[in-house]
C-alpha cells in the first residue's frame, strides 16, 4: 500500500504484538522534527557571566562608570564576576578590597544580588552577582521598547 501512495512504510513500535506500523512520508518527518529542534534552540536563553576588573584605588568616576556597566549588564540578564585585582602593596590591605565591592554590591541592590560573596584568591578578590530579573523577561522588555521606540519614530505629527 505505502509503494501505492509514494510513501514509507514506518515500523512504529517493532515490540508490539502485533507490530504496529505506519505509512507516512519518513523525509517530511525527519524535516519537521528537525524544524521543531531548531525552534526550541532559538527560544533558549543563554545566561552570559561579564567581567568587570578593578583595583581597591580607584577614582570616583571611574567607579561610577563601572558601576553603570554593571547596572546595564544585570538589567540585560547577565551575571556579572566582579574581579579586584591587588598589586604590590595594596595586597596587605585586602579588606579595602572587600569594602569597595559590598559598596558596590549595595549601590546596585535593586538591579542584582550577591550571588558569590567576596572570596580572596591570590591577587585578586572575585565577587559574582545575579540578575534579579530573568534572562528571558529582560530580553522581552528590550524587544517591547525597541519596537515602541520604532512605532513612535514611524508616526508623521499632526499639525
Amino acid at each position: 500500500m505505502a509503494d501505492e501512495f509514494g510513501l514509507d512504510l514506518v515500523e512504529i513500535a517493532p515490540d508490539a504484538v502485533p507490530p504496529v506500523c505506519k505509512i507516512m512520508d519518513f523525509g517530511k518527518y525527519k524535516y519537521e522534527i528537525a524544524q521543531k529542534a531548531r525552534e526550541a534552540r532559538q527560544n533558549q536563553t543563554h545566561i552570559i557571566v561579564k567581567e568587570v576588573r578593578m583595583r581597591p584605588k580607584i577614582e570616583a568616576h571611574d567607579y561610577e562608570t563601572k558601576r553603570n556597566h554593571i547596572e546595564k549588564f544585570l538589567r540585560g540578564g547577565d551575571k556579572v564576576k566582579i574581579t579586584m585585582q591587588f598589586r604590590g602593596r595594596e595586597q596587605t590591605r585586602p579588606e579595602l578590597g572587600y569594602k569597595l565591592l559590598q559598596r558596590l554590591a549595595e549601590d546596585i541592590k535593586e538591579f542584582g544580588f550577591i550571588e558569590f560573596a567576596p572570596k580572596q584568591e591570590g591577587r585578586n578578590m572575585t565577587m559574582v552577582l545575579g540578575p534579579t530579573k530573568r534572562k528571558t523577561e529582560a530580553v522581552a522588555e528590550q524587544k517591547a521598547a525597541r519596537k515602541a521606540k520604532a512605532e513612535a519614530a514611524q508616526v508623521p505629527e499632526a499639525e
